[in-house]
C-alpha cells in the first residue's frame, strides 16, 4: 500500500482559504487516483473531490463546487485540495485517499473503492 500524510489543515474564519496537501510515498503516485474526503463529528465520511491518475478526470461534491479544487502534482507524489470561501460547515477533519488504478483516466466515488488512506487533517471554521 501507498502511505499517506496530509498537512494544511487549521483553524481560519469564514471566508478564508486553505490548501491541503498530501503526500505519498512507497509506491508510484502516478500509478493512483486520488480522493480527498471528509468527516465531520456525527456524520458520515464524504468525498469532497477526486481525480485520476493523468490529471485529465476530476470530480467534485455539490457543496465543493465553485469553491473547492482538486490537483495533483506526480513529480512531486502529491495531491492537493485549494479550498476556497470556506464556511463554517466546511468543519471536519479531511483525508486523502489512493486508489490503484490501471487505468489513466478514471475516478471513483465511494470510499470503498480506495485502497490507503492517511490519517486526516482538522479543518476548522469559526464563522
Amino acid at each position: 500500500q501507498v502511505q499517506l500524510v496530509e498537512s494544511g489543515g487549521g483553524l481560519v474564519q469564514a471566508g478564508d482559504s486553505l490548501r491541503l496537501s498530501c503526500v505519498a510515498s512507497g509506491r508510484t503516485f502516478s500509478n493512483y487516483a486520488m480522493g480527498w474526503f471528509r468527516q465531520a463529528p456525527g456524520k458520515e465520511r464524504d468525498l469532497v473531490a477526486a481525480i485520476s491518475r493523468s490529471s485529465v478526470s476530476t470530480y467534485y461534491a455539490d457543496f465543493a463546487k465553485g469553491r473547492f479544487t482538486i490537483s495533483r502534482d506526480n513529480a512531486k507524489n502529491t495531491v492537493y485540495l485549494q479550498m476556497n470561501s470556506l464556511k463554517p460547515e466546511d468543519t471536519a477533519v479531511y483525508s486523502c485517499a489512493a486508489d490503484f488504478s490501471a487505468d489513466w483516466t478514471s475516478i471513483k466515488i465511494r470510499g470503498p473503492e480506495y485502497d490507503s488512506w492517511g490519517q486526516g487533517t482538522q479543518v476548522t471554521v469559526s464563522s
